[in-house]
């Protein structure tokens, strides 16, 4: 009886971290896709068929489009880079419309090093949580510091550290620290 207690317990507490990390997922997945390197936009101008284009993002950031030439569109949405190509165009054309689809998202890849059986990178296809990439990832080895993981995260002031404590999350502790993995995000795993 104590081990039938003790599963259930351990499924109510899974369940509501499941819970909780899903309500975090889906009102951080409301942002707009931020552009990054790698990816492959479809850019093209109302009227103007020699100016439609496939143009993967180059590792700085940036496009080349003609006319516009160089466009600095990495960590922009599409509406963000369509205004700054047509502002780049207005010089030759009256009125642009310009329109970017996003047609691959190669660029959109976290991290996974250290003592996991398949380090590597990760495309993300939809949100991901540190527990979910931890599980692309195969795991963790059996001499990986589950204590003592890291996740590098890369912002506009600089770089962050997020401490994550593998063994409090499985046990349905500190499932803050599961957090919702952004582009170019690494988890270290000692």
């Amino acid at each position: 009886m104590n081990t039938h207690l003790s599963a259930k317990l351990f499924y109510s507490v899974f369940l509501a971290g499941f819970l909780i990390s899903s309500a975090a997922v889906a009102s951080e997945s409301n942002e707009l896709y931020k552009l990054s390197e790698g990816d492959i936009l479809e850019v093209s101008v109302w009227g103007e068929e020699s100016l439609k284009k496939e143009i993967r993002v180059l590792p700085d950031g940036s496009i080349t489009f003609p006319l516009a030439g160089r466009v600095e569109v990495g960590g922009t949405t599409t509406p963000e880079a369509e205004k700054r190509i047509t502002e780049k165009l207005k010089t030759y054309l009256p009125d642009p419309q310009v329109t970017v689809v996003i047609s691959n998202t190669n660029g959109n890849l976290v991290y996974v090093i250290g003592k996991v059986l398949k380090s590597g990178p990760i495309l993300l296809t939809s949100p991901l949580t540190v527990l979910q990439a931890l599980s692309q990832a195969g795991g963790l080895d059996k001499f990986a510091e589950a204590d003592e993981l890291k996740v590098l995260r890369s912002t506009k002031n600089g770089s962050s550290v997020i401490s994550v404590n593998y063994n409090n999350l499985i046990q349905g502790k500190a499932l803050e620290t599961n957090v919702l993995l952004k582009t170019g995000d690494t988890i270290l795993v000692p």
